[in-house]
């Protein structure tokens, strides 16, 4: 038997995977008292508002945000820093090698590819952060909805 917390956590797993999912995802209740479908329907919308009112989090405007920027232009400027990095001490190895201007630009290079790698590390970081920023709110706002829907007498998966 699946317990709330199960499906809630399941729900806004399937949520995060797609934006249409995300909208989906409250649970699901069941008329225990044998409230009729329009009254479902009525109680169903008084609890969705409730439950964003007091919760501040709209599955709808989450379902519709625009994904976060990317790209190689995105960024801290990992890539900038890196290629100075790379090239200062490029300099310095290719001065005691004789050809300091060989090795400022192999270091720049490698400093390149480096900060690119940072750049993508932290995009994943980031980008891991707000799914979970996200999973978190849908969780609450799933709580209070589920909350809602008890006190009217239905039963929720």
């Amino acid at each position: 038997m699946i317990t709330l917390r199960k499906y809630i956590l399941l729900a806004a797993l399937a949520g995060s995977m797609s934006c249409d999912g995300m909208a989906q995802s409250k649970p699901i209740a069941y008329p225990a008292k044998g409230q009729s479908a329009q009254t479902q329907q009525q109680d169903d919308g008084a609890c969705y508002s409730w439950a964003k009112n007091n919760t501040g989090v709209d599955p709808a405007a989450m379902a519709n945000a625009p994904p976060p920027p990317s790209g190689p232009a995105v960024g801290g400027g990992e890539r900038v820093q890196g290629a100075a990095r790379g090239a200062a001490g490029g300099a310095v190895i290719g001065a005691i090698a004789g050809d300091a201007g060989k090795g400022a630009a192999i270091g720049a290079a490698t400093g390149t590819m480096v900060g690119g790698s940072r750049a993508r590390q932290n995009r994943r970081a980031a980008a891991a952060s707000t799914q979970s920023q996200t999973q978190g709110s849908m969780d609450t706002f799933n709580r209070a909805y589920a909350a809602c829907m008890e006190g009217r007498g239905y039963s929720i998966k």
